[in-house]
């Protein structure tokens, strides 16, 4: 399901008989045409227009809602939708279209029915009303009915799907994509998608309570997602490495789809703080922030260790100078020397760092400065470099009372947060609460600096007189 809202797919892959069916081909055509087929299929051009719009309506939200939550797709099928009606809408390949139904589909394919407060398109469920009851669901025979007594294509759908009923129109048109991340999702990771998975997996153990609550659904990929993730692939028979990648994200999504009834006409809905993206995707020549420090951190850090990379200032400002250091990462791993930074890039950068710090023994010692872990700190988060962190802020508070002291747990609580934030107040750096690589730089650097400028070396003056007794 992408993390997105939904928009009209170029195209659509219909199975030319039931899911399970392999014989059975699959043919790929536009959406607009797939539309004017099911429409010539299943109900009559003779109908009055106002049913015509009312069962088209239906029919373009029924097979938006199998694209955009990737019913088949997450279960391991080529295709988005099939051609029989035990399970989907009538289709019949290379049929004749009807001259009326073509118009009126070319006028409004690129709408669809939700319902109020959800962005998922609705799972429009309906039959033809004859020798079956629709239970919520409308009856393509009783939509007729209905528009004989001049009820308009709205209101024949309000009569079957309730009055708690948008139709949104003017939908963009695009080519849709698997939802699948291109790279794996892991501690350290930092994305919308991780925020996707979080988000699911908080709903999800409402109805697994074994599954741990992930504290904040920010996209950064600490313990408590990483232990919410191994939960459920125990549960759900995945290897529990903790990783999400194209079986745990594609068994998140249907089982997300179950628990939510996104595919049941009585669908709990997804709301648009669900979807909203949170982070950019790409940095190149004139980006700034903090996405940029944080990427010049990591390079400069590189540069330590390979020749081919150059030592880089972290100021925020994706200038010349970092390009050409993104260009010469790019070409030292292999990758197109662009100069930009896209995912692919950000990760082989991000796991050469995190390759060369994990092989340093995170414990601390006093005096001893350990390079930022490569994945951020924030409330929830619970590991021996969180104790590390504590202990460096205590080491800086007795300097600085405003920073309050923190009882070196290995647990990242409200009062370890409020130690943060007091730093990086203290520092001009945004007060967030959450450890990245400037605010762990930052602190390491002045930890250290008030370390060794308390201690006296060998030969130094001890800074008071000596005299003879």
């Amino acid at each position: 399901m992408p993390a997105d809202l939904p928009f009209i797919p170029d195209f659509i892959t219909v199975h030319l008989g039931a899911p399970n069916d392999d014989t059975a081909p699959n043919v790929t055509l536009p959406f607009i045409d797939y539309i004017k087929n099911v429409a010539s299929s299943e109900i009559y051009p003779t109908w009055p227009e106002n049913a015509l719009r009312a069962n088209i309506y239906a029919q373009i939200s029924f097979a938006l809602n199998r694209v955009y939550t990737e019913y088949y797709r997450s279960r391991g099928y080529p295709f988005d939708i099939t051609s029989s009606t035990a399970y989907d809408q009538y289709f019949v390949n290379g049929r004749d279209i009807f001259e009326n139904i073509d118009r009126i589909v070319s006028e409004i394919f690129n709408s669809y029915l939700r319902r109020p407060g959800s962005v998922e398109p609705l799972f429009a469920q309906y039959c033809d009303g004859i020798n079956v009851t629709c239970p919520g669901g409308l009856s393509q025979w009783g939509s007729v009915t209905l528009a004989n007594q001049n009820l308009t294509p709205y209101e024949i759908l309000q009569n079957y799907y309730g009055e708690n009923l948008e139709i949104v129109t003017d939908v963009p048109v695009g080519s849709v994509e698997a939802s699948v991340p291109p790279v794996l999702l892991r501690l350290g990771s930092s994305s919308d998608d991780v925020r996707t998975v979080q988000i699911r997996l908080n709903r999800i153990s409402n109805n697994f309570p074994s599954i741990p609550k992930i504290v904040e659904t920010d996209g950064i990929f600490l313990e408590d997602t990483q232990s919410a993730v191994r939960r459920f692939q125990e549960i759900f028979n995945l290897t529990p490495d903790g990783v999400v990648g194209r079986a745990t994200w594609y068994a998140i999504e249907r089982i997300y789809s179950s628990v939510k009834r996104l595919n049941e006409l009585n669908s709990e809905g997804i709301s648009l703080q669900e979807v909203t993206k949170q982070y950019p995707e790409v940095l190149r020549l004139g980006s700034t922030g903090i996405g940029v420090s944080n990427l010049q951190y990591f390079i400069d850090y590189l540069s330590a260790f390979y020749d081919s990379i150059p030592p880089l200032t972290i100021d925020g400002s994706f200038g010349p100078s970092t390009e050409q250091a993104v260009k010469d990462a790019q070409r030292t791993f292999g990758l197109e020397a662009d100069g930009v930074v896209g995912e692919l890039t950000w990760d082989a950068i991000y796991n050469a760092y995190l390759g060369i710090v994990e092989g340093i023994p995170i414990r601390y010692t006093e005096g001893n400065v350990i390079p930022y872990p490569g994945f951020l700190l924030r409330l929830g988060a619970e590991s021996e470099i969180v104790r590390v962190l504590q202990e460096y802020l205590n080491y800086v508070s007795i300097s600085f009372p405003e920073i309050p002291g923190v009882n070196p747990t290995g647990y990242f609580g409200n009062r370890t947060q409020e130690a943060v934030i007091a730093f990086q107040t203290l520092i001009g750096l945004p007060a967030n609460g959450v450890v990245g690589a400037l605010t762990w730089n930052a602190l390491t650097d002045l930890y250290s600096d008030l370390y060794n400028g308390s201690r006296v070396n060998e030969g130094q003056y001890p800074g008071y007189e000596l005299g003879a007794t």
